[in-house]
């Protein structure tokens, strides 16, 4: 965030004193870039483009696309796996992807605490790579299913979630073949234990056990959803209620 942006937000806190006052995304102008977003782009991503923009242009901040084959991430504050079909699917959604260069950099941001989003493809990805729990297996009805679906924020006790509230109702699109959750009962009790359902499908349209839509890693800094929030952050798509993925993200870096 700078040490610049540091001092500011002491200073304002010492002029509103009152937490809910001194929230900056709420009551501060705040500067013009306060994190940067890595987005990964894999051969077979469709929605590198959306993701981009929804940080760039929705939310105002930096972002920049990391190529698959890259060993590194960058100085970036938040890395977001797109949707699409990462070497076209080959052999199982996610199955080669794992096996890129660049997931190597992004275990290790991940270890350190760096936020990671996996949208579609990216969750996908996220669960062959070993960094979130489950499989994601063909739709109930063996059919790609491409249309808006409502998604209940089922936690705020995230980096993904803590500017919605609890049971808040989105709107949201959906656009996979394999989106349906699949884990053992041990797990999906120990989702539920941990909080660590981030949102809920409220008719669910593919099957996914539990009508789970989106969960979180262990340590609460790795999400996964099938939905797709960039597709939803700008009004003119309809609906803007994704947007608040990405000002949950901005918000828990503001106020880390």
């Amino acid at each position: 965030m700078g040490v610049e942006w540091e001092a500011e937000r002491e200073r304002r806190a010492g002029l509103y004193p009152d937490s809910k006052a001194a929230d900056p995304l709420q009551y501060y102008c705040l500067p013009q870039y306060i994190m940067k977003f890595g987005v990964i782009v894999f051969p077979g991503s469709n929605c590198d483009h959306d993701a981009f923009y929804a940080a760039s242009q929705n939310l105002g901040q930096q972002a920049e696309f990391i190529w698959h084959s890259s060993s590194s991430l960058g100085a970036v504050d938040a890395v977001i796996l797109p949707g699409g079909f990462a070497y076209g699917d080959y052999l199982r959604c996610g199955a080669i992807a794992k096996f890129s260069p660049v997931m190597q950099a992004v275990k290790r941001f991940a270890a350190e605490g760096g936020p990671v989003l996996g949208i579609c493809n990216g969750f996908q990805v996220l669960v062959e790579a070993g960094l979130l729990p489950g499989a994601l297996i063909r739709n109930r009805g063996l059919k790609f299913i491409c249309k808006e679906v409502r998604l209940s924020v089922a936690t705020v006790n995230s980096p993904f979630t803590n500017a919605a509230e609890a049971g808040q109702v989105l709107r949201v699109p959906i656009a996979h073949g394999e989106g349906c959750y699949f884990a053992d009962e041990h797990t999906l009790d120990e989702l539920e234990a941990e909080d660590r359902v981030a949102f809920r499908y409220v008719d669910n349209p593919n099957g996914s056990l539990r009508d789970i839509a989106g969960i979180l890693s262990r340590e609460r800094n790795v999400m996964g959803m099938m939905p797709h929030p960039e597709r939803a952050s700008d009004p003119l798509m309809g609906s803007s209620d994704g947007l608040v993925v990405f000002q949950s993200l901005l918000r828990a870096a503001v106020t880390a």
